[in-house]
């Protein structure tokens, strides 16, 4: 069936209806919670371990930018190997479910050691910071794929779906606001090295705790009929084959490297801005806030606006209005108001992100199967999480690179002209651009439209 013919049949067959089963409210906030672990871990990471590097443990910027991407771009292409092994992972469990359980302690350690960089040479230090990130992001990718893919397993109902990332984005926020604010204030308090070593054992502490909560509290549903598990499986180049030829997937995972370009900036590069444009690093916990109040705002909402408008839209409207967000900054960098204002406008851009992406990631598998009739939630999810990674990655990079071009001193309390030029750009033009990018990938996806004829021809098939 072609795209024509499906928006012939949509319009003609609008009241069809599918039956699947959706979790209970219980099931989505365990979930959601299981993901508030998992955040302040990754968000700890995402948002100081860039600091960390540079002004605490004392490794130049140009080295961190580039230790960034190296590992980044590791953790992407794990991502396409762990989604391939929970595609074909056979448990009592499900396929998901257990590596949720099976990889939270490891997670939690590494978090501990990510951030105990040992007082030893540079040449050490550099080396011990590979080796420990590496072996955070196997854990991370081991433990958050199938935690994704999870998603896709609970429910097909696309409404369904929906209202568990709502849930889950409760839970990322609460998580993000809580390192972004607290982290650098308690590190700080204890002091030195071992106050950031402290703060990240007791985040690894919490996400072993609710990753197991979440594994007993939830539910796999949607499996192969046996029929179909005693066929050949797949082979891995047919699967990628299936996976590149999905031009909602290919638009998503697009918007989810901008994106997290996007929110790499924003968070990690926002501390540098605090400390040296306004000389006063308590104001990034500001920022954070202010960056975060619209997303705060739009879970009162959200779910009736997406159950009306659908997710496209509804995130289409967001990023728009966060591009807004950056235009105001320009009027002036250096006016604190004017830089909270325009921070609170721009945190539009996160909403989708937060609430709605991974639903709508999930949502592409249904079109593969629907075009070339095989289910791969696990490489869906995993190509998707490439995006983030690589997003993350290039974020990461570009603020060291360019904090080192401009000539970035750490510790010195004001820096050259160059460098605090970077510093505008890191926090204020590349965002810009980058927002406009979500705006042009957004209006490309048009995947809400055609969805339930879509699972209903699905359905049919399988009769």
């Amino acid at each position: 069936m072609s795209t024509n013919q499906l928006e012939d049949k949509q319009d003609q067959g609008s009241q069809i209806l599918v039956h699947k089963e959706v979790p209970a409210r219980k099931e989505m906030i365990h979930y959601g919670l299981g993901f508030f672990g998992i955040i302040l871990v990754w968000t700890m990471v995402g948002s100081f371990l860039t600091f960390y590097y540079t002004d605490i443990v004392g490794i130049s910027a140009g080295v961190v930018g580039t230790l960034m991407l190296i590992v980044r771009v590791f953790d992407g292409i794990t991502d396409l190997g762990m989604g391939t092994v929970v595609d074909r992972t056979k448990s009592k469990h499900g396929k998901a479910r257990p590596w949720v359980l099976w990889m939270a302690i490891p997670f939690g350690v590494t978090s501990v050691l990510l951030f105990a960089v040992p007082d030893v040479s540079m040449t050490y230090k550099i080396v011990y910071a590979y080796i420990s990130y590496i072996a955070l992001i196997i854990c991370y990718t081991a433990i958050s794929i199938p935690y994704k893919t999870l998603l896709g397993l609970m429910t097909q109902d696309q409404q369904g779906r929906s209202l568990i990332n709502i849930y889950t984005g409760v839970f990322t926020m609460l998580a993000t606001l809580s390192v972004m604010i607290l982290t650098e204030p308690i590190a700080s308090a204890i002091g030195g090295s071992i106050g950031w070593t402290v703060v990240a054992g007791i985040l690894g502490l919490t996400t072993v705790a609710t990753s197991n909560i979440a594994f007993r509290s939830t539910k796999e549903r949607i499996q192969k009929k046996p029929s179909l598990e005693k066929k050949e499986k797949t082979a891995f180049k047919i699967e990628f084959k299936a996976l590149i030829t999905n031009k909602y997937w290919i638009i998503i995972s697009l918007y989810c490297v901008i994106s997290y370009i996007f929110q790499a900036l924003l968070s990690s590069a926002g501390l540098y801005y605090a400390t040296y444009v306004f000389s006063n690093t308590s104001l990034f916990s500001l920022f954070a806030l202010a960056l975060f109040v619209p997303t705060i705002v739009s879970f009162f909402f959200i779910a009736r606006l997406v159950n009306k408008f659908g997710k496209r839209n509804v995130a289409l409207v967001a990023v728009i209005i966060g591009v807004v967000g950056g235009l105001v900054k320009l009027i002036d960098p250096t006016n604190v108001t004017i830089y909270i204002i325009g921070s609170i406008i721009q945190g539009f851009g996160l909403i989708p992100t937060i609430t709605v992406l991974y639903a709508m990631i999930n949502d592409t598998a249904e079109f593969t199967e629907w075009k070339l009739g095989i289910r791969i939630e696990g490489l869906i999810n995993s190509g998707a999480s490439f995006g983030m990674k690589l997003g993350a990655g290039i974020g990461g990079a570009i603020i060291g690179w360019l904090l080192a071009f401009g000539g970035y001193a750490a510790g010195i309390p004001e820096q050259t002209a160059s460098a605090t030029q970077m510093i505008y750009a890191l926090n204020i033009h590349i965002p810009l651009l980058l927002g406009i990018g979500q705006v042009i990938l957004l209006w490309m996806y048009r995947l809400d439209h055609h969805y339930t004829t879509i699972v209903q021809d699905i359905h049919d098939r399988k009769k």
